[in-house]
């Protein structure tokens, strides 16, 4: 492996227009644009305008180089070089809810272990307005590329925080205030509950659902109704149900 190949492997590369244009204009440090040849047009000119005035070095490449880089990903001729993104730590989730003069608002994320549900619930989450996503170390998903991709840049505006333990995390939520609803079967209706106050919501793995721990430190367990023959939905959708209902209770609220 040569020097270049090592640089790569320790930087987090950024894949497609939108995520790059994103991760510019949040103020993550950049090290490097690439550009496949020949792609100055069109939304590459903004991107290209926007690293120059940041004083951010541009490349024009090969296509297969971008491929390769991007372990052929859809990166639309640009991706971007930076240091790995570094995870958010909970004192960050509860400072930016008390920055927005908010309740707390927060995601927990207990063993999603597919990039693409993380990516799409973490841009859920920031369209939704929550001040933050709490995962797991071990059996999970880790913030990535992939997953930059899927949220649409999205996770560069909402904090990450990344912990030993989901059920003892979930122990100083509740001491800071905050009331854990878990998504799961055979719970109560989730149109019925006042969603209003500082609260947790649990999403649980793709296969498994809610762990058997995690799922008993849960104040509540909110369930969502299904009428058809299959008896449950994909973890993205089903975040993004139960985020929305409780932004809808919050902006409801705001407006009484």
């Amino acid at each position: 492996m040569n020097k270049n190949s090592k640089e790569e492997n320790n930087r987090d590369i950024i894949a497609g227009r939108n995520p790059v244009t994103e991760a510019l204009r949040s103020g993550r440090p950049i090290d490097c644009l690439y550009i496949a040849k020949g792609e100055r047009s069109g939304s590459v000119k903004v991107i290209a305008a926007l690293a120059a005035e940041k004083n951010i070095p541009i490349k024009e490449v090969d296509k297969k180089k971008l491929d390769f880089m991007t372990a052929h990903s859809v990166h639309q001729g640009v991706a971007a070089a930076a240091s790995m993104k570094e995870y958010a730590s909970l004192e960050d989730i509860f400072s930016l809810a008390e920055q927005r003069g908010e309740k707390p608002f927060i995601i927990v994320l207990d063993e999603i272990e597919d990039p693409h549900n993380l990516g799409a619930i973490i841009r859920t989450a920031e369209c939704a307005g929550a001040h933050g996503i709490i995962i797991p170390k071990r059996r999970a998903a880790g913030l990535s590329y992939t997953v930059g991709k899927v949220s649409a840049g999205a996770y560069e505006y909402v904090p990450v925080a990344r912990v030993t333990n989901i059920a003892s995390t979930i122990d100083e939520l509740k001491e800071r205030g905050c009331w854990v609803y878990g998504a799961d079967m055979d719970g109560r209706n989730y149109c019925s509950c006042d969603l209003q106050g500082a609260a947790a919501l649990v999403i649980g793995s793709e296969g498994k659902g809610l762990g058997r721990l995690v799922r008993d430190k849960c104040d509540e367990i909110l369930s969502l109704p299904m009428l058809g023959k299959i008896n449950s939905l994909n973890a993205s959708v089903a975040a993004g149900v139960l985020m929305y209902e409780f932004t809808r209770q919050r902006l409801a609220n705001k407006a009484e």
